[in-house]
């Protein structure tokens, strides 16, 4: 297992925007940290009371939105408008072209986003979008499955065989992951603390798993935690 601690990350200071790069994201750029398997970027971002990203395109790539706290407003040229909120995870699929823009959708309070881009099983796929809402209580002590790529379970749909879980742990609160041959898993820690198979993670923190078995989570204090799950 390789860590991935937070303060080790990208940082950019954009004044409306604060941003952490796990990987290698514009200006930031790190040879050894250019993605993990078809995983090829987590963002934490903070955007300002009223502030965001204006129009801008993307294509081929499958974008996830995961608010963490606030509520981040989206538009796009699929015509789709709506509100992100903690609990919604959103699926992009830029496809062929999209052009979109994220705001936060309050004049007071900041809005915290995980932005994750998943580069996609083939290029020139019909763009797409998916908003679902995941329940703190089907995420309370277990890891729920919330993007797939075949839908399963009620998750959004991705192009790519990635499966994306999502976990909320109490102090004490363990749950279980086996990786199979062949897959590897990465390890977010969205908020809070928690022991991964006696490594302590906290929030921002990340692990890197390229061998078989079981990944045993345990809350040490109230924890968000995303594990991706990638061929």
């Amino acid at each position: 297992m390789k860590t991935r601690r937070a303060a080790d990350r990208g940082y950019a200071d954009h004044g409306w925007l604060r941003s952490f790069h796990t990987f290698s994201f514009a200006d930031y750029h790190d040879p050894a940290h250019m993605g993990f398997r078809a995983l090829r970027v987590i963002n934490e971002d903070r955007v300002a009371p009223g502030k965001g990203f204006g129009t801008h395109g993307h294509r081929d790539m499958e974008i996830i939105s995961y608010v963490l706290e606030g509520a981040l407003e989206h538009k796009d040229s699929m015509g789709t408008g709506s509100v992100i909120r903690p609990g919604d995870v959103q699926r992009m699929s830029a496809g062929t072209g999209v052009t979109h823009s994220e705001f936060n959708a309050s004049t007071s309070d900041a809005v915290h986003f995980l932005q994750i881009w998943i580069i996609p099983d083939a290029r020139g796929h019909a763009p797409g979008y998916e908003q679902k809402n995941f329940p703190a209580e089907d995420r309370r002590g277990k890891l729920r499955v919330v993007a797939s790529p075949d839908g399963r379970d009620g998750s959004v749909s991705l192009h790519q065989d990635a499966v994306l879980y999502a976990a909320l742990l109490g102090e004490g609160e363990t749950t279980v992951h086996e990786v199979k041959a062949g897959r590897g898993a990465w390890v977010h820690v969205a908020k809070g603390t928690i022991d991964l198979g006696g490594t302590v993670l906290e929030a921002g923190d990340a692990a890197e798993i390229e061998e078989p078995g079981n990944l045993v989570l345990t809350g040490k204090e109230d924890a968000e935690v995303l594990v991706f799950d990638l061929s």
